[in-house]
């Protein structure tokens, strides 16, 4: 297309911290490769632009299997339409995205369905790389909960808008799990060591806040979407700088609160960019010291409710997705998420998913209980290469290189 060339740049280009009336017209639900189709809504077939509805409302439109082969399916038929310019994607109800259907998973690995599990690992992975090296412009409503594997599949496209009813977290430590979906790549990209809090901590940002630090390019009130959603639809280009002027004329405008994370920059790139999670805790305690600051007291609980693991194995792939391209995350986050779902160093992910998700108790027996337990060894074996029987996860780098 004319504008290919433009839609590149775009991509390419460094965001503030980052390196790098329709009508709906829902799908039969009838079987498409074993995928029910209005598991995915469409919307704006009668326009010359897309709309992907993620519809698991119910489940806060939970990222499965299923709706990740959907996704894809779709994605690359419009990319090879020529009629189509370009894409938008949003949630059903009142959450764009809660991450990965982890209850769903948790059963699989109860049940014993490994091949179940990789499919689950590899269609998500499979489709953030899609959406991070499409080639139309992409614009993402993030309205309302988008978290872990649902900011997966938003942050790596081109435009991505936050609402004053967004909730961003990656909270996966707390659940004895890595941040992942090619969360190590893009929080590993965030101004200073915020990655290294927000992975580690799995605290929360609001819109405001994803504007400033760059996760989101574009802020609205939440009762606006509707007529930039219509808007949008209306729109006939596939020129990425069409997109974003509309965008820009009707963006909102917010200022950050008083307490807000992106004013503690300076203590936690003093507390964060420490070399092990030991020193990161022993420089809160400090701040902590004749302060008794709530922010930092704050962010030692979650620390010390989290997986020692986790927090370990997290704490290195933030570090090593400093020096990767989005696939080299994407595979390595694959690796460590077999070894995390196999039971064999540890079954804190599974006990993580009970404690928070199934028995609600809030009190996760985590093996090894302290950081002091967690070996080495431990942490190395997530970032080990699978066995020669275990098929690495593939990306089309050949045919799509990633954008950074």
């Amino acid at each position: 297309m004319q504008s290919l060339k433009k839609l590149l740049l775009l991509q390419r280009r460094p965001l503030p911290s980052l390196q790098f009336m329709p009508q709906r017209r829902p799908l039969s639900s009838l079987l498409t490769n074993g995928v029910p189709k209005d598991i995915v809504l469409v919307e704006g077939e009668a326009t010359t632009t897309r709309v992907a509805v993620l519809n698991r409302p119910n489940a806060l439109n939970a990222l499965n299997h299923q709706l990740a082969s959907r996704l894809k399916e779709l994605y690359v038929s419009w990319e090879e339409d020529d009629e189509i310019g370009f894409v938008v994607m949003k949630g059903s109800g009142r959450a764009f995205c809660a991450g990965g259907d982890i209850v769903t998973l948790y059963h699989l690995i109860n049940e014993r369905k490994m091949e179940q599990c990789k499919d689950f690992f590899r269609s998500i992975y499979s489709f953030v790389y899609l959406v991070g090296t499409y080639l139309k412009p992409h614009v993402t409503l993030m309205d309302g909960v988008t978290m872990g594997g649902g900011a997966g599949i938003s942050v790596p496209g081109t435009f991505r808008i936050a609402t004053d009813k967004t909730v961003f977290a990656t909270p996966e430590t707390q659940i004895g799990f890595h941040s992942d979906a090619g969360a190590s790549f893009y929080l590993s990209h965030l101004p200073g060591h915020l990655g290294e809090y927000l992975a580690l901590t799995g605290e929360k940002l609001n819109g405001v806040e994803m504007i400033v630090c760059g996760l989101a390019t574009h802020y609205s009130l939440s009762p606006r979407l509707t007529w930039i959603d219509d808007e949008l639809v209306k729109l006939v280009t596939d020129d990425p700088s069409d997109v974003e002027t509309l965008l820009e004329k009707n963006v909102d405008f917010a200022s950050l609160d008083e307490r807000s994370v992106m004013r503690r920059i300076e203590t936690i790139n003093n507390c964060f960019s420490r070399g092990t999670v030991e020193e990161i805790i022993d420089a809160l305690e400090s701040e902590i010291t004749g302060t008794d600051d709530e922010w930092c007291t704050s962010a030692l609980k979650r620390l010390k409710e989290a997986s020692p693991l986790s927090l370990k194995v997290s704490l290195r792939s933030i570090r090593e997705g400093r020096q990767q391209t989005l696939d080299q995350c994407l595979e390595r986050e694959y690796r460590m998420s077999l070894q995390a779902i196999s039971g064999h160093i540890t079954r804190d992910f599974c006990e993580g998913v009970r404690a928070r998700m199934v028995d609600k108790d809030f009190a996760p027996k985590w093996n090894p209980p302290r950081l002091d337990q967690v070996s080495k060894e431990m942490v190395d074996s997530y970032f080990a290469p699978l066995s020669l029987s275990e098929p690495e996860l593939e990306l089309p780098v050949k045919l799509r290189e990633a954008f950074v």
